[in-house]
């Protein structure tokens, strides 16, 4: 095994060691905070003072999320123990209290709260940590898998080609992700296949997150003309990949040219209105829109960004190469943090535990931009791993300072 794969490999299960032991009191003295406080308790539910209130129970369920053993009878006995390291009665170690404290959280809480966290994340990155000025909002798409029960394959069935047992429910998840600082704005999810479960249709309930001076960075998936249509109308440009098919009829030596394989051309609305568009929605759409196409090595890129002096060709050249980050970004929520597979028996728990991941994932973001401003970096310059690793070590060095 090549020596970067071992390093890497053992980086993986130092996190997943700390990880075992993560601590829900940190994550409850986390939401807790100065800068989260008003948020969570604005988003709490009516509840009763139960054994297991509403920010216990999320905290409980943020530090079951990232253990290995992620059952419920773990997450309360370590509840238990806490309570009794910290001086307070002892209480049962039966799960049924906590299992319907869970089921009690409202999905729209915990969804609302990874948005605030994203927003609160945002609102911290300084001039400097921009693209040219400008707040750039990665999109993508990814998958994850739940345990196979009636109820999830009924709502996120498993691949048709896979016979009925052999596979497993599946889960479409669409993200926006803020580039300077990593976090996640929103995110919606969908089955993996079926009408309306495609990324684009995913991606349109979440325009509102875009805001007008914002720069949309994706692949060549998200290039279609309604896309770009619905942005540009929110004062929203765009830098995509071109698509497939499109890609193979461009043609360099018409439009207006800007140089060596850039130029400006004119697209025309597609006669056929889309089957989830509305007649209103067709006809307002623009008769025309006027895009950038250029060819940067073995890419054709496209942009709304027309002048090539306010952007030149190698300052989108170099934009679009960041477009990786929210693959790597994924790919920490999903290897690192654990979320590859879900735990959950029912669709609403599933759901509840993605924006779970998402909201652990934004704490330690910001605790990750919190750091760069003190040490005067950018947050893409610090280690997620090493973070997540600082942090979960910390909450054990608190633990076993109150023992």
């Amino acid at each position: 095994m090549p020596i970067n794969s071992k390093l890497a490999q053992h980086q993986q299960q130092r996190i997943q060691h700390h990880i075992q032991q993560s601590d829900s009191y940190s994550f409850f003295n986390l939401l807790t905070s100065p800068d989260l406080l008003s948020t969570v308790e604005a988003l709490l539910p009516e509840h009763r003072e139960r054994l297991y209130p509403p920010t216990e129970t999320l905290s409980m369920f943020l530090s079951q999320a990232l253990s290995q053993d992620r059952s419920c009878q773990k997450a309360v006995n370590d509840a238990a123990v806490k309570r009794m390291v910290g001086g307070l009665p002892p209480v049962s170690t039966t799960t049924g209290g906590y299992c319907r404290a869970r089921q009690r959280l409202p999905v729209s809480m915990v969804s609302e709260l990874v948005c605030c966290t994203g927003e609160l994340i945002d609102s911290q990155v300084p001039e400097q940590w921009r693209w040219d000025g400008r707040r750039v909002r990665l999109i993508d798409g990814t998958c994850v898998t739940m345990p196979d029960t009636a109820a999830n394959q009924a709502i996120y069935p498993q691949q048709r080609l896979q016979k009925p047992g052999l596979g497993f429910p599946i889960c479409r998840l669409v993200g926006v992700i803020c580039l300077s600082s990593g976090a996640v704005l929103n995110a919606a999810m969908g089955p993996f296949y079926g009408k309306g479960s495609d990324e684009q249709t995913l991606l349109r309930t979440l325009l509102d997150t875009f805001a007008s001076g914002d720069l949309v960075l994706g692949d060549a998936y998200y290039g279609t003309y309604f896309l770009l249509a619905s942005l540009l109308d929110k004062g929203v440009d765009a830098v995509f990949e071109q698509m497939g098919a499109r890609k193979r009829v461009t043609d360099f030596r018409t439009g207006k040219r800007l140089g060596t394989k850039d130029h400006v051309i004119e697209l025309s609305k597609p006669k056929n209105k889309p089957e989830w568009m509305t007649q209103a929605q067709y006809e307002s759409a623009p008769d025309r829109l006027q895009i950038r196409e250029l060819a940067i090595k073995g890419k054709v890129l496209i942009t709304t960004l027309l002048s090539p002096k306010a952007t030149p060709k190698s300052q989108l050249r170099k934009l679009y190469q960041r477009r990786w980050q929210i693959e790597v970004d994924f790919r920490h929520i999903k290897t690192t943090m654990g979320m590859e597979t879900l735990s959950c028996k029912t669709p609403q728990m599933n759901q509840k535990e993605i924006y779970i991941y998402l909201l652990a994932y934004n704490l330690i973001r910001l605790l990750m931009a919190q750091s760069a401003l003190l040490a005067d970096m950018l947050p893409r310059q610090i280690s997620f791993k090493h973070t997540l690793q600082l942090w979960l070590a910390w909450s054990q060095h608190g633990v076993a300072m109150m023992a």
